[in-house]
Parts: C-alpha cells; sequence; structure tokens
C-alpha cells in the first residue's frame, strides 16, 4: 500500500502527541491529587489544633477565629449546651457522617450538601481530657474552594501540554509540509529533464540532504546535456559523412580534370608564365586535401610520422593563402626564420595551420591584419585584429558547425583541433588587446622531452 511522505512523516508525530497527551493527563492528575492532599493536610492540622489535647475550651471567637485561618466553617454540638456555628446564613443540620480518625490517611471528609453548598465534612469527637469532651466538632469545608485549589493547580501542567502539543504539530505540519514540497519539485524536475528540458534546478537556502539531492540531480541533468549534445552531434556527422560521400566523389573527380587540363596547358606553353597557373594548381590541390578532411572529420587521424619542419610548412600554408588575403585586402605578417623540427604528418600539420591562417584571415576582414610567429616550445601562433566571436559561441569554437560566419560552416577550427590532438598537441585561444591569438603547442619534441603547453581561454573570433 502506497503512504505518502506527508503521513510517513505525521505518523511518528502523532505517536509523539499521543504519549504527550498521556502524560500530560498523568501530570494534571498528580498535580491534582497533591493540591488535595495539601488542603487535607490542612484541614487535618487544625484539627488537630482544635481537638488534640493540651488544648483550650472551643467558643465562637476561635472557631471564627479559625474559619478566617482555614476558610472552612465550623459547627460544635455538645448534648449540655447549646450548638456553637460559623455559619451566618443558614442554620446547620447534623450531618449523618462516620467519625474521622485523625491517625488515618489524610484525606477530605465525605461530601455533604448543605443549604444548598455542597462541603467535605470531618467529624471529630472530643474526648478527655478536653475541656469540652463529649461532644463532636465538624469541620465543612466547601467543595467550590477544594475544586478551584485543584483547578488552579491542574491549569498550568494542562496548558503547557496543550499549547506544547499544539506547537509541535504546527510545526511538524510546516516542517512536512516544506519538505514534501521540495520532494514534489524534485519529482517535477526530474520529469523535466526526463522529456529533455536541462535547465538546473534552483538551489534551497537551507544546506540539508535535499539540497545535495537538488546539486546531483542539476549534476545529472548537466551530464545528460552534455550527452545529449554529443549525440546530436554525432548524428550531424553521421549525416553529413552519408551526404558527403557522393559529392565529395564528384569533386575530387572535377578537380582533378582541372588540375589535368592546367598540366596539359603547362606543357603546351612553355613560353607562357607559370606562375599564375601554379597556384590555381595549388588551389586545386588544397581542395582536394580539403575534401579528405571533410571525408575523414570525425574519424582518428592516420599519421606517418616523421621529423616535420614547422616553419617549411607554415611557409607552404601561408603561400597558398596569400594570393586570398592580397584579394581581401588583408596584411599578412610572416617571416619564416630558421628551424622547428616536431614529429608529425605534414600532410596533417598542412592541414592544421591551412585552417587557423584561414580562419583568421577570414575573422580580420578588409582592412585587418593576421601575424604569425614561431617561439620556442615550440609553440605556433596566429593572431588576427577581428572583433572576436559573440559570447554565445565563443566556449564551442572547436566543435564541428559551430560558426559566426553567415557563409560558414564551422568545420575548420574542429578539423584543426583534430589534427592538433592527434599530434599530441594543444589548441587553444586567448583575446587580449584587441587581438586574438590561436596557439599550438608542443608537448614534446622529438627527443621526447616533455615541454608546457599554454592553453588560454579568452574571446576568440571566427
Amino acid at each position: 500500500m502506497r503512504l505518502s511522505l506527508r503521513y510517513r512523516l505525521l505518523l511518528p508525530l502523532s505517536l509523539l502527541l499521543a504519549g504527550d497527551a498521556v502524560a500530560t493527563w498523568w501530570a494534571a492528575d498528580h498535580a491534582a491529587r497533591t493540591a488535595e492532599a495539601r488542603l487535607a493536610e490542612q484541614q487535618f492540622a487544625v484539627a488537630r489544633t482544635l481537638t488534640v489535647p493540651p488544648t483550650f475550651p472551643l467558643t465562637q471567637p476561635v472557631l471564627n477565629s479559625m474559619k478566617g485561618f482555614s476558610g472552612a466553617e465550623f459547627l460544635f454540638v455538645h448534648s449540655n449546651r447549646p450548638p456553637l456555628s460559623t455559619f451566618r446564613e443558614i442554620s446547620p443540620v447534623t450531618p449523618d457522617v462516620p467519625v474521622t480518625n485523625l491517625a488515618d490517611e489524610r484525606r477530605l471528609g465525605p461530601p455533604v450538601s448543605l443549604g444548598g453548598t455542597e462541603y467535605r465534612v470531618l467529624r471529630l469527637p472530643l474526648r478527655e481530657p478536653h475541656p469540652d469532651h463529649g461532644g463532636d466538632l465538624y469541620i465543612f469545608y466547601p467543595e467550590s474552594a477544594r475544586r478551584t485549589a485543584v483547578r488552579d493547580a491542574v491549569r498550568p501542567t494542562l496548558a503547557l501540554g496543550i499549547i506544547g502539543g499544539l506547537a509541535a504539530g504546527a510545526l511538524a505540519l510546516v516542517i512536512g509540509a516544506g519538505v514534501v514540497r521540495r520532494v514534489r519539485e524534485l519529482d517535477h524536475r526530474t520529469r523535466l529533464i526526463a522529456a529533455g528540458d536541462f535547465r538546473p534546478l534552483p538551489l534551497p537556502p537551507a544546506d540539508d540532504e535535499l539540497t545535495d539531492l537538488c546539486k546531483s540531480v542539476n549534476d545529472m541533468a548537466r551530464r545528460l546535456a552534455d550527452f545529449q549534445e554529443a549525440l546530436q552531434r554525432d548524428e550531424r556527422l553521421r549525416v553529413l559523412g552519408q551526404f558527403s560521400g557522393g559529392l565529395a566523389h564528384q569533386l575530387r573527380n572535377a578537380a582533378s580534370g582541372a588540375k589535368l587540363a592546367l598540366e596539359v596547358f603547362l606543357t603546351e606553353n612553355a613560353v607562357a608564365d607559370p606562375e599564375p597557373v601554379e597556384v590555381a594548381l595549388r588551389q586545386l590541390a588544397r581542395i582536394e586535401s580539403n575534401l579528405r578532411q571533410f571525408l575523414d572529420l570525425g574519424k582518428p587521424p592516420v599519421l606517418a610520422t616523421a621529423p616535420c619542419d614547422l616553419v617549411k610548412i607554415v611557409d607552404q600554408s601561408v603561400s597558398l593563402l596569400r594570393p586570398q588575403c592580397q584579394h581581401a585586402g588583408v596584411t599578412l605578417v610572416w617571416e619564416p626564420l630558421g628551424e622547428r623540427i616536431v614529429p608529425g604528418d605534414a600532410t596533417q600539420l598542412g592541414h592544421l595551420f591551412g585552417n587557423v591562417i584561414g580562419n583568421a584571415m577570414e575573422a580580420a576582414g578588409p582592412g585587418g591584419t593576421v601575424r604569425i610567429t614561431i617561439a620556442d616550445g615550440p609553440t605556433v601562433e596566429v593572431s588576427d585584429s577581428g572583433p572576436g566571436p559573440s559570447s554565445d559561441i565563443a566556449a564551442r569554437l572547436f566543435e564541428p558547425f559551430v560558426t559566426g560566419k553567415p557563409e560558414g560552416i564551422g568545420l575548420g577550427l574542429a578539423v584543426a583541433k583534430q589534427a592538433a590532438d592527434a599530434h599530441g598537441a594543444t589548441l587553444g585561444w586567448s583575446r587580449s588587446d584587441g587581438w586574438t591569438t590561436f596557439r599550438i603547442a608542443w608537448r614534446a619534441t622529438l627527443d621526447g622531452s616533455v615541454l608546457p603547453a599554454g592553453v588560454s581561454v579568452g574571446t576568440a573570433s571566427l
């Protein structure tokens, strides 16, 4: 049987309140018995004062004084003298009650109704050597006074028990309602997560186990969001691979045909200027290379590792892109100096630098500047004077299909990142003083020594 959490919390509380009620009743009963016993002790003290020798004769002033002291009414009856009474408005009648033994347990006498008023009566026979021996002394204690004394004794205990129980119940209800509300919020949030809404749940101000559970749910939502994004990216790559197979085959055939035609032209026209044709051939070779990258995106590159001169590879990439820079009005700053040898695949490294430099050239825009430097490490830095990317894509620059250019498809930096990872290098970027810098740093040289790889995070450009 399903039992709500609310009732699971209230069941122990109900048992606790029941125990509190029993304890309150016992305390109230004990207070009532104690108050009544105290009254009985007071009346027995008065009785001993008036009846136990040595004592003094019972007179009307004496009885009146004892009335003022004890709050009881007195009646003295003797066969040889008129009765003495402290009653003022009624004529007392000798009640038919048993004799009270002062040595017995201290209890108020049996109830008697006199003139419409209830009393508790003690009957005390006077014996020698009492001066008034032979008579009976009756002590009438008002039942209303007894009830008032008992009520005054019981009231604080009952009030404390009832108020404490109600306060505990109200507090438990509030706490239980809060716990149930937070659990229901968690239930609602987990259902939203199951439906694909991975927004984080606001954390409550209280630092308790439910807050830890909220943090766990948020962490689960974040992980699921990352997993869903990875699945969507893989699905896009899968669809792209299916679509690109036939298209890439046709484009590669067209590029190969164009290259062949240009080569025939150079052979048949030996006196013609070969420079423009050679540039066209290099661009067609780049098209073929890009098509291979497109087909291989998402697959681990197969590297033909050999000693490679970074200066030479970067220089070749710059030579391919320089005509495009001149056409776009972008200043390309590059001075090839010395050698920087690293283990790697020259073709893959050409893809890496070509994509990073091409991205910087497009980011700089007309009138912009692209600077390329190689430092010890070795580290290749490509900087552009462009405005930098928008904040919504800055954290995802190296993911496929992430781009800030209207005409871009967002594959260049993804290909570059894949090539850098395959070579054990890091590809990072930073934004400082109006420049965006992409940094490719190698972790080890040919001799296997480990090198620092600095990856900075800032605002980059696409």
